[in-house]
């Protein structure tokens, strides 16, 4: 079986989709990932973290 590529595309999406604030089901479905795949592999992205991250200090 043939190891699979990242698609640079998806990746750039995914990451506008979190830092843009969209909702999570909206987000997986049109990238064709669950939520939890979202979550897992773009969730540092999303905008609630970084504002969080942000206010810490």
């Amino acid at each position: 079986m043939e190891a699979r590529k990242p698609d640079p595309a998806k990746k750039a999406r995914a990451t506008w989709l979190m830092q843009a604030g969209v909702d999570l089901w909206d987000a997986a479905g049109s990238l064709g990932m669950t939520v939890a795949q979202l979550e897992a592999t773009y969730g540092h992205h999303h905008v609630d973290l970084q504002k969080q991250s942000a206010t810490a200090y």
